[in-house]
C-alpha cells in the first residue's frame, strides 16, 4: 500500500503505552486505555515506550495475559481504532477490569499487529506521525482500509 491511497489530513494519531500494558492490548485482553484526559475517536499508531511498568509484571492479570509475550520496546507494534473515550460515572461499576476509576477510557477496536515492530519515537500525549513511519506501518498492513 502506497501513502498515496491513505487519507489525507490529520486522521491518525500515536499513543504511546507501556509495557507490560501494550503487549495485554495485542494480546486481545486489554482493550481499555487509561488516559488522565479526553482523547478523540479515530485511528491509532500504538507505541511502546522504552520503559517498562517493572510493579506491572507482579500483577497476576497482566502476567496470566503476557505469558510468552515479547515486550518490545520503543517501537510502533500495530494500528487500532479508538470507538470511545468515557469517564466512568462516579459510584458505578468500572467499565473493564483494565479500567482505573477517574481516568479517561479510550475503547480499543480493531487492533491490528505488525508482523514487524517500526522503531519510532513517541511521546505522552497524542502525537502526529511522519508519513515516512506511516509508510513504514502501512507497507506491513496491505490490506488495511481507514
Amino acid at each position: 500500500m502506497s501513502l498515496v491511497t491513505l487519507p489525507e489530513g490529520d486522521w491518525i494519531r500515536g499513543i504511546s503505552i507501556r509495557q507490560p500494558y501494550a503487549a495485554c492490548i495485542l494480546a486481545g485482553a486489554k482493550t481499555i486505555e487509561n488516559r488522565p484526559g479526553r482523547w478523540r475517536t479515530g485511528w491509532v499508531l500504538l507505541h511502546t515506550s522504552k520503559t517498562i511498568d517493572q510493579p506491572a509484571l507482579r500483577n497476576l492479570l497482566i502476567g496470566r495475559t503476557i505469558r510468552g509475550r515479547e515486550l518490545v520496546r520503543g517501537a510502533v507494534v500495530d494500528i487500532a481504532r479508538i470507538t470511545d473515550c468515557h469517564q466512568d460515572p462516579e459510584g458505578a461499576p468500572i467499565c473493564s477490569e483494565w479500567a482505573h476509576p477517574g481516568a479517561w477510557h479510550l475503547v480499543l477496536d480493531d487492533v491490528q499487529e505488525l508482523p514487524l515492530p517500526v522503531p519510532a519515537r513517541g511521546q505522552a500525549v497524542p502525537w502526529k506521525p511522519t508519513g515516512q513511519l506511516l509508510a513504514r506501518v502501512f507497507q506491513q498492513l496491505p490490506a488495511f482500509r481507514p
